[in-house]
């Protein structure tokens, strides 16, 4: 049923309608965008890193020598890197542009002394690194993470050195293998009177260039000892009627929880006191597409406030009111069918890659609204969480897509690879589950859907093996 649809009406395979709940297993906590309030700071590390590609044969100098425990000025050769950026076009170094391998960075900074008092808890926080990455803090090992396009976060609060300058070193690899996403194989080159001792290619199997680096920003952040640590809301409509089902997540131990719904105008129309409920309002202004209504992206604004010992934590969501559904024959969003006129899009441009580059969003979103285009598809991965934000707040409809591109050989369809799916769609959930803008969520881009053992791969009970299905409309029954 799944390749004979997705045959017929999308050349990817979707679930339809909002949001996968996950359930206990492969990823625990929170991703809540770093955004400062009156109990959080952020501090942003963007700009100029000392870089350097390891281009030792095995790619594995940095480890051997131990590159992290000291600045990499001390250890040889650096060039000044951009981020966010992806490395490849930024020199005219053609070894660097089609690099393959391990590239390292580093960067010292100062940590406050007020972020040093023993109430507060301090994160460091990347959007994105491609591929594999691993992280270490004056020389420590605090976190490692596979897959891109998406965030990843560790404590950092002990440490650090407050009032001091402190040392952040990454390791980011951009090798593709058959369980990456997307996959991708490498070829070593044995032939000697051909090619240099240890060359490899690397093969892509999608049809993009495989931009590397740390390509969105990278940030510290501080939150109380009690904290918030996720919200998850689900949206109904009765009538005129906009039902906010929330959820807090927090960390602490007994706590007081208070959650506050604010109109465009700043005014309160809804309060709830508890860590799990609902907020209703009356005459609500639900969330439209721009091409639905002439007040489009109608967002309230939810603060969430988590107290113990007069300690608090304070957070902001935006909320927009709208149910998705469909029929045989039409999608509905608030009831209303709805047309979906999109593109395709890439985050690619020229010198910066797939770097985040906000004059570039706006320029994108303009030529959207020129083109009379209401959505588009995150083709071929999940954007950058300002991208997201925009389409919130602009009325563009979403097709949140995996880096599931290129699935097609026997291998890409294995265990590990299926682990690696369920964890990165978990994680893309995670990240975009509040998001009115977001009304389906791809799980493939023209995966290998004839093969055999594409059925029990992207089978519901096989790939949401960790996932059961939960949309803003409420619980969807079908997947196509």
């Amino acid at each position: 049923m799944m390749a004979s649809i997705q045959q017929v009406v999308f050349p990817f395979i979707v679930c339809l309608l909002h949001g996968f709940l996950i359930c206990q297993g492969a990823i625990t906590g929170g991703m809540l965008y770093a955004k400062e309030s009156e109990s959080r700071e952020v501090k942003e590390l963007n700009g100029l890193w000392n870089f350097r590609a390891d281009k030792s044969s095995a790619r594995d100098e940095g480890f051997t020598q131990k590159w992290f425990m000291q600045s990499l000025a001390k250890t040889g050769a650096v060039i000044d890197m951009p981020v966010p950026c992806s490395y490849n076009d930024v020199t005219q170094d053609r070894t660097l542009r089609d690099f393959v391998g391990w590239a390292w960075y580093d960067k010292e900074f100062i940590a406050p002394n007020s972020w040093g008092s023993t109430l507060n808890r301090v994160f460091l926080r990347f959007e994105s690194a491609h591929y594999n990455t691993v992280v270490w803090v004056n020389s420590k090992q605090v976190v490692t993470h596979e897959g891109g396009h998406l965030p990843f976060e560790a404590e950092v609060t002990s440490l650090l050195n407050y009032g001091q300058e402190n040392r952040i070193t990454v390791a980011v690899n951009n090798t593709l293998t058959p369980d990456t996403l997307p996959p991708g194989t490498v070829t070593h080159k044995g032939d000697t009177k051909r090619y240099p001792p240890g060359y490899y290619v690397q093969n892509l199997q999608m049809d993009f260039f495989n931009y590397a680096g740390i390509q969105r920003p990278v940030k510290l952040y501080t939150t109380p000892l009690v904290y918030i640590d996720d919200i998850t809301i689900n949206t109904t409509i009765s009538g005129s009627t906009g039902i906010v089902d929330f959820s807090i997540a927090h960390i602490s131990g007994a706590v007081n929880v208070t959650v506050e719904l604010f109109d465009a105008a700043n005014q309160l129309i809804a309060k709830y006191s508890g860590a799990k409920g609902k907020l209703t309002v009356k005459n609500a202004k639900f969330w439209w597409p721009y091409t639905m209504s002439d007040t489009p992206a109608y967002l309230y604004k939810m603060k969430v406030n988590v107290s113990s010992s007069g300690v608090h934590d304070i957070y902001r969501l935006p909320v927009g009111i709208r149910t998705v559904k469909t029929t045989d024959k039409q999608f509905l969003i608030n009831g209303q069918p709805f047309y979906l006129h999109g593109v395709n899009k890439h985050e690619d441009a020229d010198i910066r890659g797939k770097g985040l580059d906000l004059p570039l969003v706006i320029k994108d979103f303009s030529l959207l609204k020129w083109l009379g285009a209401n959505g588009f598809r995150t083709s071929h991965y999940p954007y950058a969480e300002e991208i997201m934000d925009l389409c919130d707040k602009l009325g563009i409809v979403v097709i949140d897509e995996s880096p599931g591109v290129g699935i097609k050989t026997l291998e890409n369809f294995d265990n590990t690879s299926l682990a690696h799916h369920i964890e990165v769609m978990t994680e893309m959930w995670r990240r975009d589950k509040n998001r009115p803008s977001v009304v389906m969520w791809s799980v493939a881009n023209e995966p290998n859907s004839k093969a055999s053992v594409a059925g029990p791969y992207f089978k519901p009970s096989m790939l949401m093996s960790c996932v059961s299905i939960h949309t803003m409309a409420g619980t969807l029954t079908q997947v196509i």
